[in-house]
């Protein structure tokens, strides 16, 4: 950060000079032009130098703002290209330019030569680079080295990577379901997300504080694991922040192919318009219930009424609601039922059931 913003200081200054320089150049071709009646040594020339520098670079100090940071992202997107890649570019400017220069040695510096030269120089650094990435499939097999580049963020991401969003991590399921060992390879936890964290659990709202909160105990109880490989993931482009959290979490898992964990419905439909991986604990939860079939008995404990006359309403262990048949005035206890039908809704699966009476001779 302090070499960026050494770098930052001195490209700025460095484009404010040459536009003060420019200015200058152009205030004095302007006087000598167009404005002979000032001289300018005069007081009016001196005002009109100084204000024409002051302009030129106010313009270079805005033009190096926007240009350095241009500058930054191009730089950060060359960190993923190959060191192949990079020596072939190098190789293809310099060859270009050199036979750009000799060719149009004998037109001088001199009148119309100048842009004649600059535009050869142009086109022999475009036809050089052509020439040198045409070519580096060829200089792969003399050093074949040169193929692998330094490690870029996706191949510093393991295969079978995780990563969890906001939601399933303040569900808290998810410390259980890894401490069992279902879910393989490394879990990662991506610094946006542990950012957002970070501001529920600050905010000034109760319930979104212990929501939060609650979110960043799950986090060290995932690192307490020592079976489980938990990462926070702290690569994610500049350029992208104002990007929505649940899309930007779709897009680095795409781009760094890992899988998303997640209960959040929203985010398992984007995710699969996209085709990248995702594990929904929700539908891993329903494939866990057990399934009762008809003629199967159980108890459960009635504990309310149900809509229709006669009816009382139990639920299983796993959340699943049970209606039962003539239970309205069992509220409270603990019958033996047996499974009549099942309904799969949009909320879960339902029961049928009727109430199994004679105990006693179905032992017999």
């Amino acid at each position: 950060m302090i070499v960026l913003r050494g770098l930052w200081s001195l490209f700025v200054a460095t484009v404010t000079l040459v536009g003060v320089l420019l200015a200058h150049q152009l205030g004095r071709w302007l006087l000598s032009t167009s404005m002979e009646e000032i001289d300018p040594t005069s007081r009016d020339g001196m005002m009109f130098t100084m204000g024409i520098n002051a302009v030129g670079g106010l313009l270079g100090f805005l033009i190096g703002l926007f240009a350095f940071r241009i500058l930054v992202t191009y730089i950060q997107r060359l960190e993923r290209v190959s060191l192949l890649d990079k020596l072939a570019a190098v190789l293809g400017v310099v060859l270009g330019l050199a036979v750009a220069l000799l060719a149009t040695a004998p037109l001088g510096n001199v009148g119309p030569g100048i842009p004649l030269r600059i535009l050869a120089s142009v086109i022999g650094v475009i036809l050089g680079i052509g020439f040198t990435m045409s070519a580096k499939r060829q200089v792969v097999f003399i050093f074949p080295n040169l193929a692998t580049g330094m490690p870029d963020e996706v191949q510093m991401v393991p295969s079978r990577a995780k990563m969890l969003d906001t939601n399933i991590i303040i569900d808290g399921r998810i410390a259980d379901i890894v401490s069992t060992g279902f879910l393989e390879g490394p879990i990662l936890i991506p610094q946006f997300i542990l950012q957002e964290l970070r501001h529920i659990a600050d905010s000034s709202d109760e319930l979104k504080r212990a929501r939060g909160r609650r979110g960043l105990e799950v986090l060290n109880q995932l690192k307490g694991l020592k079976s489980t490989d938990v990462r926070v993931y702290e690569d994610y482009p500049a350029e992208e922040e104002h990007i929505e959290v649940d899309a930007r979490l779709v897009k680095i898992a795409k781009l760094r192919n890992a899988s998303i964990v997640t209960n959040d419905y929203s985010i398992n439909e984007m995710a699969k318009l996209q085709a990248v991986p995702v594990l929904n604990v929700n539908e891993l939860a329903s494939a866990l219930k057990p399934v009762y079939l008809p003629g199967e008995e159980t108890t459960v404990t009635i504990v309310k009424e149900g809509k229709e006359p006669g009816q009382g309403v139990a639920y299983l262990d796993d959340g699943t609601m049970v209606v039962v048949e003539e239970a309205k005035n069992l509220i409270g206890q603990s019958v033996l039922i047996g499974v009549t039908s099942s309904l799969q809704t949009a909320a879960g699966k339902m029961i049928f059931a009727n109430l199994v009476r004679d105990t006693g001779k179905r032992e017999k």
